[in-house]
C-alpha cells in the first residue's frame, strides 16, 4: 500500500532539495562542476539522475567532516531505487547527526515499514508524529498501518482518525479504521470496528456496507445481502453499494435481483467496470448469452487487460455458437494470466 504515495514522497523532498540549491547557491558551473558538492548532488537528484548523485554524496560522507543533508539526501535516493537497507543505515546516519531531523526519522521508520518491520517502525514515526511540511506523507496514516500490523487496534483507529480530523473514538473513526482493515484484510478487526460504529450511530452511511463486504469476504452471502440491503435503506443512490448487492444477490443465486441492482449501479456509475461485468455473468446464469455480450464487450472496451472479462466473453461467444470468437477470447485469457510470470515474453 505504501507504494501509493512513495513517489510523492520522493518528488517533494526532492524538489525540496532542487529548490534549496537554487536559493544557496546555483548549479556548479565551469570548475565547480567537476568536484563534488551537495549543491551539485541535490541539482542531479532532483532531475533524476540518482547514481551520478550518489556517486558525489558518496564522496561527501568520505570526507573527514560530512556536510550537512548528505546522509538525508543518501537514504531518500535509496528508498527511491528501493534500496530499503542502505536507506535505513542513511536516515539513522542524518537522524544521529541531526537529532530534529524529523524528516530522516520519519524515513527511517517508513524504510522499516517497507521492509515489513512495522514493530520496528513505530518508535520513528511516533518520535516524528507530526506532519513534515517538505514531504507530501502524513505519518499517522504509515503509523496506523503499523499499529494495524502488530495488532493494536486501538492505537490504529486513533492515528487514522487523527489523519482525518476525527474524535478518536467518535463513530466516523471506528468506521474509517473498519474500512483501512478490511483493505488490509483483517476481516475480524474490520468487522469488530465497524458494529461498533453501527453502536455509536446506528444511521451513519456507509457502515452496513462495510459489514456487508466483510460477510462476502467470509464467504457469508446471507448476511452481506442483508447488510447492503441495510445499507440501501440509509444510502440509496451509493453506485458501490448497489455493485456490491448485485455480487451478493448473484452469489445467492438471486440473478433477478442481481439484474435489478447492478442495472442501477451502472445508471449511477457508468464509467465503472466492476457492474458490466457482474451483469455479463448474471446474464450468463439466466442463460441470455446475447444480452451478456453486450456488457462484457463493453467492459473489455473499458479494461482491456481484465482476464475475467474475456473468461466470460469465451463462455458468452461459446454459449452463441461463435466458436472462432470464444477460442478467441479463451487465448487472451491464458496471455493475461500469464503475463509477467517468470520466463514469460508477454508483454
Amino acid at each position: 500500500m505504501l507504494h501509493r504515495f512513495a513517489p510523492l514522497i520522493l518528488l517533494a523532498l526532492l524538489g525540496f532539495a532542487a529548490c534549496g540549491a537554487a536559493q544557496q547557491t546555483g548549479a556548479p558551473t565551469g570548475s565547480e562542476a567537476t568536484a563534488p558538492s551537495f549543491a551539485a548532488a541535490q541539482d542531479l537528484a532532483a532531475s533524476g539522475r540518482l547514481d551520478e548523485a550518489l556517486e558525489q554524496l558518496n564522496q561527501l560522507a568520505a570526507q573527514s567532516i560530512e556536510p550537512a543533508g548528505v546522509e538525508r539526501l543518501r537514504g531518500i535516493i535509496f528508498y527511491q531505487k528501493e534500496q530499503f537497507s542502505d536507506a535505513i543505515t542513511a536516515f539513522s546516519k542524518a537522524a544521529a547527526q541531526d537529532p530534529n531531523d524529523r524528516e530522516s526519522i520519519e524515513m527511517h521508520g517508513v524504510s522499516l515499514f517497507r521492509t515489513g518491520h512495522a514493530g520496528e517502525a513505530i518508535p520513528y514515526l511516533e518520535k516524528a508524529h507530526a506532519p513534515v511540511e517538505r514531504a507530501n506523507i502524513d505519518p499517522e496514516y504509515v503509523l496506523a498501518l503499523c499499529y494495524a500490523d502488530v495488532e493494536r487496534y486501538d492505537d490504529s483507529r486513533h492515528a487514522f482518525a487523527a489523519q482525518y480530523g476525527f474524535p478518536p473514538d467518535s463513530a466516523e473513526a471506528y468506521l474509517l479504521a473498519g474500512r483501512m482493515f478490511l483493505r488490509r484484510e483483517l476481516l475480524d478487526p474490520a468487522r469488530a470496528q465497524a458494529a461498533k460504529a453501527l453502536d455509536l450511530n446506528p444511521r451513519l452511511p456507509l457502515v452496513h456496507e462495510l459489514l456487508g463486504e466483510v460477510a462476502l469476504a467470509k464467504g457469508d452471502v446471507p448476511g452481506a445481502v442483508r447488510e447492503l440491503e441495510a445499507e440501501r435503506k440509509l444510502n440509496p443512490l451509493d453506485a458501490n453499494l448497489y455493485d456490491r448487492l448485485g455480487d451478493a444477490y448473484l452469489r445467492s443465486g438471486q440473478y433477478v435481483e442481481a439484474q435489478q441492482a447492478l442495472n442501477r449501479a451502472v445508471l449511477l456509475e457508468p464509467n465503472s467496470t466492476g457492474p458490466y461485468i457482474l451483469l455479463g455473468e448474471t446474464f450468463l446464469k439466466l442463460h441470455q448469452p446475447i444480452q451478456a455480450l453486450h456488457y462484457l464487450v463493453r467492459a473489455a472496451q473499458m479494461d482491456p487487460a481484465n482476464y475475467i472479462t474475456h473468461n466470460l466473453l469465451g463462455q458468452a461467444y461459446k454459449a452463441t455458437g461463435q466458436v472462432a470468437e470464444a477460442n478467441r477470447e479463451f487465448k487472451v485469457v491464458v496471455a493475461l494470466q500469464n503475463k509477467g510470470l517468470p520466463g514469460s515474453t508477454e508483454k
